[in-house]
């Protein structure tokens, strides 16, 4: 039996990779929620973000929503991307005229979330994501279709 760390962590990888998926989902969608609803501190530590208000209403929706998609597997690719896209705007609109680097311009968290998302489109969704039980699904009913077919 092979112990080495380069097997093992090949064996984990698809785990670890669902693991990462969904605890970034999640923090990005809780961004979302906090400023759309008030909860987990509310938005900038109290209160909501306007309805409708450009562009901090839209990009609590995108995190809830994107977050949501990304930490369940479903549509990953295209929520990530827009995940990711959404922060480069998020930095480059409000953090960068501030100060060149991240660390003196607060951007930290929109630099960090947007190349995450951008490695979760590269990567795909891992394990236990809820499009594969999609796929399996249509293949399923496709083999069947096929089965079927055959006398």
């Amino acid at each position: 039996m092979n112990f080495s760390p380069a097997v093992t962590l090949r064996t984990v990888r698809s785990v670890v990779q669902a693991v990462f998926r969904l605890v970034t989902g999640f923090l990005f969608a809780c961004h979302g929620a906090a400023s759309l609803f008030g909860v987990l501190g509310g938005a900038h530590g109290g209160g909501t973000v306007p309805t409708l208000q450009w562009p901090g209403w839209w990009a609590a929706l995108i995190e809830l929503a994107g977050g949501t998609l990304v930490a369940l597997g479903l549509f990953t690719r295209t929520a990530a991307v827009v995940c990711s896209g959404s922060m480069a705007y998020a930095y480059f609109s409000v953090h960068q005229s501030h100060a060149l680097f991240p660390i003196d311009n607060g951007g930290e968290p929109a630099v960090m979330f947007c190349w995450t998302f951008l490695l979760i489109a590269c990567l795909g969704p891992g394990a236990y994501a809820a499009e594969q039980l999609l796929r399996r699904g249509t293949t399923v009913e496709a083999d069947d279709r096929v089965a079927q077919a055959i006398p």
